[in-house]
């Protein structure tokens, strides 16, 4: 019994040892966006809970976006357990702000780090309200770690004076050998490989955490060019099911595209629980105009404006400061979404009723006489004739006409039952009305 208790309590301690002996690596290479940010937390979270003995993140990024470098720069001062920031080239603007937030920073030979001036997306520096934030960043970053703050400035703003190292016009931008010098760097070394043996903890093993499929998917649907395309498709695929009965191909691919855009939005932390439920309330006014409230009032334009406000929302950083100057871009990435969005429904309206797909969409094959609808013989007679709606054209529906009911199809506007029209021509069996 004795040598049982012995033997579970040497197995313990062996397996704590074991557990403690991990060094964690993830990477922070390319640009940053705020698909990183997720990545960091996980790398992190997996290195606590395994009680490694460090996490190492290899940086070599030229920056990217503050919002996301600002999320990161969080976690990892959050973290339990130390972190090392192995500089393998370059970690500058945004970059620099991650490194700073590390408890140790190494660099290899021929790296360096600085530059953090806030610029827009067009490489152009931003008011002086930005980079006092950038400068309050860095300065705090810099001061937990307990690290130069005059320098951690000067990567910011010109103007910063480090005696015997740069004057007052110039950014300051560290090498490998200046970091080390002024207090930035806490070492120099070739390769990563060397860092657990300089943490001493030569023995760990070393384990390289990798983005995730799920990581990999929420970075592609981020891009701007892939999250308008989701806009659109959402925007359209509503027009589209609006103006064709029951439910089809069109709704559900909506569905799935505002989905995507919102899901993969919340996630990164640019869509919140506020902005989907403001894009929702306005789909729900929308659809009372239409389908339950007589003519087109103020329920359709509030809801017009909640759906175009709730994507625009979405598209924007939820940190205060820099939700402001992200708001050019989103603009331009919703306006044009929107004109494509506009043009492609005008198209559908003009040209679709004209196709063998509106076609299949509609009712258009004859019904017998004795259910009390119109059979279509000969209704190029009917070009010319008006009469009243006998039901909401949407923009199908049933017509009186010379005291029939005739399948009659708009050209994509709503008419009200009760409505007069006038039938302007027909294509085929279709007959096509408009409101008078």
């Amino acid at each position: 019994m004795l040598k049982r208790i012995v033997f579970l309590f040497l197995f313990f301690i062996s397996s704590s040892l074991f557990a403690q002996s991990r060094v964690y690596v993830g990477d922070i290479e390319s640009e940053i966006d705020l698909s990183l940010a997720p990545y960091v937390r996980r790398v992190i979270k997996e290195a606590e809970e395994n009680n490694a003995k460090a996490v190492i993140f290899k940086i070599n990024t030229f920056g990217g976006r503050v919002d996301a470098a600002t999320q990161i720069k969080d976690a990892i001062l959050n973290s339990s357990i130390p972190t090392v920031a192995f500089v393998d080239r370059r970690a500058i603007s945004a970059g620099a702000l991650i490194t700073l937030s590390c408890n140790k920073i190494i660099m290899t030979p021929g790296s360096s780090v600085g530059a953090s001036t806030v610029v827009n997306e067009r490489g152009q520096k931003q008011s002086e309200k930005y980079q006092s934030f950038m400068r309050s960043e860095m300065r705090s970053t810099a001061e937990k770690n307990n690290r130069r703050k005059d320098i951690a400035e000067g990567m910011v703003d010109e103007r910063i004076v480090v005696p015997g190292l740069v004057d007052s016009t110039k950014l300051i931008t560290l090498t490998a050998d200046e970091a080390l010098k002024y207090g930035i760097a806490d070492t120099v070394l070739n390769n990563l490989s060397d860092v657990p043996k300089y943490l001493k903890v030569g023995n760990a093993k070393v384990v390289e955490i990798k983005s995730n499929w799920s990581e990999d998917v929420v970075k592609f649907l981020n891009n701007p060019i892939v999250s308008s395309l989701l806009i659109m498709i959402g925007l359209v695929g509503m027009f589209i099911e609006i103006k064709t009965p029951g439910w089809g191909v069109a709704g559900t691919a909506s569905i799935i595209a505002l989905a995507l855009f919102f899901g993969s939005g919340y996630i990164v932390e640019l869509a919140s629980a506020t902005e989907i439920l403001i894009f929702v309330l306005g789909v729900i006014l929308l659809l009372l105009e239409i389908f339950v409230i007589p003519g087109f009032g103020i329920a359709g334009v509030l809801g017009i404006i909640f759906i175009i406000g709730g994507i625009f929302l979405s598209l924007l950083s939820n940190l205060p400061l820099f939700s402001f100057a992200s708001v050019s871009g989103a603009l331009i990435q919703l306006a044009i979404s929107l004109v494509f969005s506009l043009l492609i429904m005008y198209l559908l309206a003009k040209y679709l009723p004209k196709t063998v797909i509106w076609n299949r969409m509609i009712l258009s094959s004859n019904i017998a006489s004795k259910s009390g609808y119109a059979e279509k013989k000969g209704v190029n007679t009917l070009v010319g004739k008006v009469g009243e709606a006998y039901t909401d054209l949407r923009p199908a529906g049933i017509a009186l006409i010379k005291g029939k009911r005739i399948d009659v199809v708009t050209q994509g506007e709503y008419i009200d039952k009760g409505s007069k029209i006038k039938v302007i021509k027909t294509e085929g069996m279709n007959v096509i009305v408009e409101k008078t």
